[in-house]
């Protein structure tokens, strides 16, 4: 694929670009996150990431001024971490980040739930959207960890911080409902959230996927009966 054609279809369908990045970091972050070095790379993928949503956002009826607004401080607290090492405001953008993924989210539902059609784009949304709720929850557990230490356990190192990684595994299991693994929350503030987690992503599935299971059902039949008539039609013709 010419780069010409490559840049028109990343125009088309903006939600694949972003399932893709997000897809790409996840598999990423274990490999830089145990490192100072990759600690900052990690934040400066934040930022790209940050980017790529806002540029979706675009396609929605979401309020792009209001993804900038969360957008600007996230980035000025992700660069005074990179520059400064102020880890401290770790827990200050893993806040807004959270906010951030969870209104960019909503976005993509409501494009998805806008008409009842199931574009190829939105097939792509649909993914984005898991991924951008699951980075949002992984981002409030990381706040929660800041605040209370000792909040979550795993079955290796369980009085250890638990890494952005293992938080993000957890977020990923709990909200496709498959199971919580080996990372367990211990207060009840995190459990209160993980179940909170647990019901959005069964709402996910049973709400906005069907939906678009149904409609894209029905197109197809639609094409196939319209299909068959034109060639009843030309029989007859014939």
């Amino acid at each position: 694929m010419s780069p010409l054609r490559l840049f028109i279809h990343t125009r088309r369908h903006p939600s694949a670009i972003l399932l893709l990045v997000q897809l790409i970091g996840m598999l990423a972050y274990p490999f830089i996150e145990g490192t100072p070095a990759g600690r900052v790379a990690f934040n400066v993928f934040g930022i790209v990431v940050l980017a790529f949503t806002i540029r979706m956002v675009r396609r929605t009826p979401g309020e792009v001024r209001v993804s900038w607004a969360l957008a600007v401080p996230i980035i000025g607290l992700l660069l005074t971490q990179i520059l400064f090492g102020k880890g401290e405001l770790l827990a200050w953008s893993s806040g807004l980040e959270a906010l951030f993924y969870f209104y960019a989210a909503g976005s993509l539902i409501a494009y998805m739930m806008d008409d009842e059609l199931a574009t190829t784009d939105e097939l792509f949304a649909a993914g984005a959207t898991f991924t951008l709720l699951a980075w949002a929850f992984t981002h409030l557990y990381v706040l929660l960890q800041e605040v209370h230490p000792g909040t979550f356990a795993a079955a290796i190192n369980p009085d250890a911080p638990r890494t952005w990684t293992e938080l993000n595994y957890l977020s990923f299991a709990l909200l496709s409902s498959t199971g919580i693994g080996d990372v367990i929350p211990l207060t009840v503030h995190a459990r209160a959230l993980a179940s909170v987690e647990m019901l959005i992503g069964l709402m996910y599935l049973a709400v906005v996927v069907a939906r678009l299971i149904a409609f894209t059902t029905r197109t197809r039949i639609a094409v196939g009966r319209a299909r068959r008539r034109r060639e009843e039609d030309q029989w007859e013709q014939d």
